[in-house]
């Protein structure tokens, strides 16, 4: 309803609400009275389908227009979503739906990334081999297929549906479901640290709130804003940031599917340049590349339209916070670099555009309405120095619990200190300057953020030691020029296997192949012991 409805009842209901263009350069529009009517009709769709209020669905999407029209329509019938990274391998699919119990899939014949088609259906098919609780899949025919396309996608009858065909049918009014505030509105996946990832639950109203209120506030939104977050709705940035926050403010929001570096090294400063861009929220790895390839990529486009930056993901260096600021802001833009997380739903510590001085590398001070803190390990406050990032007060958007297991919420974030259940901690160490500002250090778990996605070690080791050669595997972080951090593993093999690089690469492969290619180690150490 707040993202869709009440905005076609006035003037926004011809203005544009999604702006989407296909790495191979197709592009739609969609107004929100378009997104109303596909919302309304896939709500109807899903019902058809035997999905209720309380029913999970998992989106399994490449960044298209029916990723957000999915988790609107999930939304509607008070069903909830459990959005999948179209990047994660068929076992990691596979143990995010059976951990929800989802009932229906939602994937696509096919995505593009970097020319190439990602094979959705297929991973998805391999995935339903050990889903029971899937009844139907519902397929987004993203490009025609053939029997030997690459994206061909083999329907099942009976449980395979085509997305356009359903659609046909469907009606265009679908009552929305009256929810409680606390309802669940949709489960995310993160990682921990003790292996399995941690559905993260975010309910109805108090998302809302968070979401709405700081993409208001954090990006200045105004009403001839064309706002570009950039991330993918697989990510918790996609869903608040060009899904649930910009849209609640009836925002007009640019989608893109592919790489920023296909088929030129150019390609986000001509989107900006095509669509009149005025505030683009991009994470630190992509600065670092864009640093990498040159200023002239950027130089060679008109991004006067650009009126504010941000940041999200990891930390970002001062090197890269000045590039941005330079080259793409040119130097008339202020930069908001955000810290939040999966877990705390909207932004948490940020600048507000106007009213905050920044400083490179520094998110500044916590929002109003939210209350952090800089402990040490007995949970004394740090006025000024390095230390521990706490939350010390409840925040509308944070997680409820982690689904399905009450205890490994409680025990994962709310005993870093005994005796004071009531401090939130995210894992994180951070500097305090004499101002109050924070410069977030980054994790200080077994968590690491490698290109702003978050990897659990223990995860990435349980993958390698399924490998017939493997006997043992520690996985630790290293450091690396453009995603900040990267994956190192040490290997003790087996007997009868010995150390080579076709091994090497054998293993590099298949933890992709288990999780998904994020989660490939950059390096494979082999050694006598561990």
């Amino acid at each position: 309803m707040n993202c869709v409805d009440r905005h076609v009842r006035g003037e926004r209901r011809n203005k544009a609400a999604l702006i989407w263009e296909g790495e191979p350069g197709d592009r739609r529009t969609l107004t929100y009275w378009d997104l109303y009517v596909e919302v309304n009709k896939f709500a109807n769709v899903l019902k058809s389908l035997g999905v209720a209020r309380g029913d999970r669905v998992a989106i399994y999407l490449p960044m298209i227009p029916e990723a957000v029209i999915a988790m609107l329509a999930c939304a509607r019938i008070g069903a909830p979503h459990s959005v999948v990274f179209g990047g994660f391998s068929p076992e990691s699919l596979r143990d995010r739906i059976n951990d929800a119990e989802c009932k229906l899939l939602i994937t696509a014949d096919g995505g593009y990334r970097r020319g190439a088609v990602v094979p959705l259906k297929r991973n998805c098919d391999k995935a339903l081999e050990e889903t029971p609780s899937i009844r139907n899949v519902v397929v987004v025919q993203r490009r025609p297929g053939a029997g030997g396309d690459e994206a061909f996608a083999d329907m099942k009858e009976g449980r395979d549906h085509w997305w356009h065909r359903l659609m046909r049918t469907a009606s265009q009014w679908c009552e929305p479901e009256a929810m409680d505030a606390e309802d669940v509105l949709y489960i995310l996946y993160t990682s921990g640290t003790t292996g399995k990832p941690k559905g993260i639950v975010h309910t109805t109203a108090g998302y809302l709130v968070g979401c709405t209120t700081t993409a208001k506030e954090v990006f200045d939104l105004k009403e001839a804003d064309v706002f570009w977050c950039t991330a993918d709705v697989g990510w918790v940035t996609g869903h608040s940031y060009l899904t649930y926050g910009p849209l609640s403010n009836g925002a007009t929001c640019v989608m893109y599917e592919g790489a920023p570096d296909w088929p030129e090294k150019d390609r986000f400063w001509e989107i900006c340049e095509k669509y009149g861009v005025t505030i683009l929220y991009t994470a630190p790895t992509a600065i670092r590349a864009f640093m990498k390839w040159g200023a002239q990529h950027p130089a060679g486009h008109d991004l006067s339209q650009l009126r504010l930056l941000g940041s999200v993901g990891e930390p970002i260096n001062p090197e890269a916070w000045m590039w941005y600021h330079k080259h793409i802001g040119h130097e008339r833009c202020p930069i908001v670099d955000t810290w939040w997380q999966t877990e705390t739903g909207a932004i948490v510590i940020s600048p507000l555009p106007g009213l905050t001085h920044t400083k490179p590398g520094s998110a500044t001070r916590a929002l109003p309405g939210y209350a952090a803190e800089l402990l040490d390990a007995e949970g004394r406050p740090i006025p000024v120095g390095g230390g521990l990032l706490a939350l010390t007060h409840p925040w509308p958007s944070m997680l409820r619990t982690i689904w399905g297991d009450d205890d490994r919420y409680v025990s994962t974030y709310f005993t870093k200190w005994p005796g004071r259940p009531d401090l939130y901690f995210p894992g994180d160490g951070v500097k305090r300057d004499a101002e109050g500002y924070y410069v977030i250090l980054g994790r200080v778990d077994d968590v690491l953020n490698v290109a702003g996605h978050r990897i659990g070690t223990m995860e990435v080791e349980s993958a390698l030691v399924e490998h017939p050669a493997v006997a043992e595997a520690a996985v630790v972080g290293k450091t690396h020029e453009l995603k900040g951090q990267a994956l190192a593993a040490f290997v003790t093999l087996r007997e009868g296997f010995k150390p080579s690089a076709a091994l090497h690469d054998e293993l590099r492969e298949f933890v992709a192949e288990k999780i998904g290619a994020i989660a490939k180690p950059d390096d494979v150490l082999f050694s006598a012991d561990l």
